[in-house]
């Protein structure tokens, strides 16, 4: 029977031990990126660094997602869960005493502000809105807004209840918006990140590839289970988010 002084390091140890592939980590935990940014972040050929992003791929730590502004990009994307998760393993399988255990973060700065922006304004930035302040409340001052906005998707109100959160929102157009101060400005789909401002102060700019849910319909016709999707997803990268802002878990 092997023994943890003889078998072999962890699948994430093998992977993330490579120094390129660890800079690809670290750049997609800021956020969803193309090859071609990649490529200029890391300062290395596209032809390796898509080599490396298959390899990542494979171990189910990365997705892509065409994107849906130019279907000839993709976006890749971190699963940070997938990550926690194989971290633990590598962890635990070093010595039981490594187990995980809660990690003191640093406290966010008082009422850090967060816009998000989508196209319409109507489904995936006010969800994304709407859960963060479920999530942190007053702590964070969050905002959203839309490149062409048009009312609120019933669907989105829908999802939202069943999670015990009253959407309602009055859409806007993020040129309301740009003279603003902002510490964070997260884009949620690829035709507004080639679209929206700059905005003073220099805020942290992030963008989640996310497809819109309102165009997603099941054999039914309906959208439902498309925003259904939008909100898991949109929890769980809020719930990596908080953590990053130094806001305690509900």
């Amino acid at each position: 029977m092997a023994t943890f002084e003889t078998a072999d390091p962890p699948p994430f140890v093998r992977l993330a031990s490579d120094p390129l592939r660890w800079r690809l980590l670290r750049e997609l935990s800021h956020g969803d990126r193309r090859v071609r940014e990649l490529v200029d972040l890391v300062g290395q050929p596209q032809n390796l660094v898509s080599y490396h992003l298959r390899k990542l791929r494979a171990a189910e730590l990365v997705t892509a997602r065409r994107s849906s502004f130019d279907g000839r990009d993709t976006y890749y994307h971190l699963d940070l869960g997938q990550c926690a998760d194989a971290l633990a393993e590598a962890g635990s399988s070093l010595h039981p005493a490594l187990a995980p255990i809660g990690v003191d973060v640093k406290r966010a700065e008082p009422r850090l502000k967060v816009l998000f922006v989508c196209t319409g304004n109507s489904g995936r930035s006010p969800m994304a809105e709407a859960l963060l302040r479920h999530r942190a409340g007053s702590r964070i001052e969050v905002s959203s807004a839309g490149s062409h906005p048009k009312p609120l998707h019933p669907d989105a109100v829908r999802v939202l209840a069943e999670r015990g959160i009253a959407l309602s929102h009055e859409p806007s157009h993020v040129d309301d918006h740009r003279r603003r101060r902002f510490h964070w400005v997260i884009s949620l789909c690829d035709r507004v990140r080639e679209v929206c401002p700059e905005f003073p102060g220099h805020p942290r700019v992030v963008h989640w590839s996310l497809p819109d849910p309102a165009k997603e319909t099941d054999e039914a016709g309906e959208t439902y289970p498309a925003f259904r999707r939008l909100a898991a997803e949109l929890d769980r990268r809020i719930g990596f988010l908080i953590a990053r802002f130094g806001v305690p878990a509900p």
